[in-house]
């Protein structure tokens, strides 16, 4: 069984045994809730990820301009090989593909820093979405609430009924924590 399917079916014994205690004690409720689009629609997520989004950006440009110059050398060294000696060729091939290797590691060392902020965005913002769907959760009286996943990495609640979705509500508290 992979990781994720082991993920699944615990979580689904959880819930099954969750309801069976429900349904035990008093009509009790729960809700669901989609975290990423809390974050797409509160302003502050909005915010955060329009910043992560001009960082990428800004970080594109850098490497844009690298590769333009790796093109740019590429072709005047092509245009000069032939009016070159052996020697010279071969300085100016080293030369080259040092440049490559340097515009190598600055593409990898900007992915793992965007992957990076993305990260330490995300766990932050996953704390504080949590912290707003606890206080929507204690207003409202729900027992629970349960982040709905998506497609892309875990889906979690796998059926729920309309009226169970509170992401609005959580999207309105949100907003209201991070004025």
């Amino acid at each position: 069984m992979r990781g994720m399917d082991i993920i699944r079916v615990v979580g689904v014994a959880v819930l099954v045994i969750w309801a069976e205690q429900a349904q035990a004690a008093d009509a009790q409720k729960i809700g669901v809730m989609d975290q990423q689009a809390v974050m797409e629609r509160s302003k502050a997520g909005k915010s955060a990820l329009e910043e992560i989004k001009q960082y990428s950006v800004t970080r594109q440009k850098i490497i844009d301009a690298d590769e333009q110059e790796l093109k740019d050398l590429e072709r005047t060294l092509q245009e000069s090989l032939s009016k070159l000696s052996e020697a010279d060729k071969q300085a100016k091939q080293e030369q080259f593909r040092g440049k490559v290797e340097a515009y190598q590691r600055r593409l990898q060392e900007f992915n793992r820093e965007v992957q990076q902020k993305q990260r330490d965005m995300v766990g932050e913002y996953s704390k504080r979405i949590g912290d707003a769907a606890q206080i929507v959760a204690q207003n409202e009286g729900y027992v629970a609430i349960f982040d709905k996943g998506n497609e892309a990495l875990l889906r979690i609640v796998l059926y729920h009924h309309p009226g169970l979705d509170v992401t609005d509500l959580v999207v309105k508290e949100f907003d209201r924590q991070n004025k």
